[in-house]
């Protein structure tokens, strides 16, 4: 809309249409036809708007020219004066619209800060969560760790003593089994009564050797003589695994060994060996679970020197693990056993051991057919972790 800053011509102020209405208009109020043009011509009277001439008035006597004349100027005022406030209207209303646009970006930039602080603190929040989760598990495992080091510790005090004597007695006895046969009369009777009684010394003689071998493997699990963090065997923990997995499931599991000979590492040996347990009894459940006969069973484990690091793997032809599970076997307190078999921890413990070790821990199976899992450890020491 023009805002007649400048001088206005005739054609600003009228269009074409006004222009011949106003004509009309002004000659049925005269005695002869009135025609306002922009071009001045002989007997013309100008009309004026703001000091200026706009336009020429033929037509009608010079009296009617002159009064027409001053009337289209009146009325000029008039529309001038609209103009004035339609075009103050409209710039204020444009200056409305241009601050409400301009909040309405403050708003928009305003949401989008406090969105992106929104998902900062969201974030900040799953962060604070899962290091709670983590600290949870550590200190669920540390706990568990000192009950089975506690149990351990009175087992071996509890037992070795008795164990000693009756292993010492023993030995004795089938001593004074030789001067026995010396000294009972020869018959085929004595002589089978005596052969059993040797057998029976024998059994039990083993049977004491085998208690000391589980109470020496719980001692070597809890690492109850040796420092928190210090050099490790990694077959020797691996056999006491496997003789607790064996002795868990009552000797009926087929564990085969391949253990390759390996340097010593640096380690956590209570971590590490609660971490083989762990896959170990993963895989003894998974053969349990298994729809195959249970003579057909399988469990490999196997140490070697892979370059510059150590792998342990254990393998199983279970039941393997099904496909929707397998993004989630990591998961803190995740478990597919029936409520009350498992917590849900010893693979997220396993990894977390492992990953505190400088080391990877990863997982293949396939849905009845089994699952391999390897185990990888620098071969060289390193720092603590």
């Amino acid at each position: 809309m023009r805002t007649f800053e400048d001088d206005p011509a005739l054609e600003d102020l009228l269009s074409p249409e006004q222009k011949e209405r106003l004509d009309r208009l002004l000659s049925d109020l005269c005695t002869e036809p009135v025609r306002l043009s922009a071009q001045r011509s002989e007997g013309s009277v100008p009309v004026e708007f703001n000091l200026e001439t706009i336009g020429w008035l033929t037509g009608g006597s010079r009296e009617e020219r002159q009064a027409a004349a001053n009337l289209i100027g009146f009325i000029m005022m008039f529309v001038a004066k609209y103009r004035l406030a339609a075009n103050l209207h409209h710039d204020t209303t444009e200056a409305s619209y241009a601050e409400l646009q301009r909040q309405n970006e403050a708003l928009k930039a305003s949401e989008a800060r406090y969105r992106e602080l929104s998902e900062q603190l969201q974030d900040k929040v799953d962060e604070q969560v899962r290091v709670i989760q983590k600290s949870q598990q550590e200190l669920y495992e540390s706990a568990r760790l000192r009950s089975v080091g506690q149990l351990a510790a009175g087992v071996a005090h509890e037992i070795n003593n008795p164990i000693g004597f009756i292993s010492s007695n023993l030995r004795v006895a089938r001593d004074y089994l030789e001067d026995l046969r010396e000294m009972v009369p020869a018959s085929p009777t004595n002589q089978e009564l005596l052969d059993d009684f040797e057998d029976l010394l024998t059994e039990s003689m083993d049977g004491t050797t085998r208690v000391a071998g589980i109470v020496s493997d719980l001692k070597t699990f809890s690492s109850i003589d040796q420092a928190d963090y210090s050099i490790c065997n990694i077959n020797e923990l691996l056999q006491s695994a496997v003789h607790l997995v064996q002795t868990e499931y009552h000797h009926n599991l087929k564990i085969t060994e391949r253990l390759d000979e390996l340097p010593p590492v640096t380690g956590h040996p209570s971590r590490l060996s609660q971490t083989f347990f762990n896959l170990l009894d993963n895989a003894a459940q998974a053969l349990r679970d298994s729809d195959r006969d249970p003579a057909n069973g399988r469990i490999l484990v196997q140490s070697r020197i892979d370059g510059a690091r150590i792998q342990v793997i254990i393998q199983d032809n279970g039941c393997g693990i099904a496909e929707a599970d397998q993004a989630r076997i990591f998961d803190a307190f995740f478990t597919t056993r029936p409520v009350g078999s498992g917590t849900g921890l010893g693979l997220t413990v396993a990894r977390d051991t492992v990953r505190a070790h400088q080391g990877n821990l990863e997982i293949e199976s396939r849905p009845g057919t089994g699952t391999r899992v390897t185990l990888t450890l620098p071969m060289h020491g390193g720092q603590e972790p």
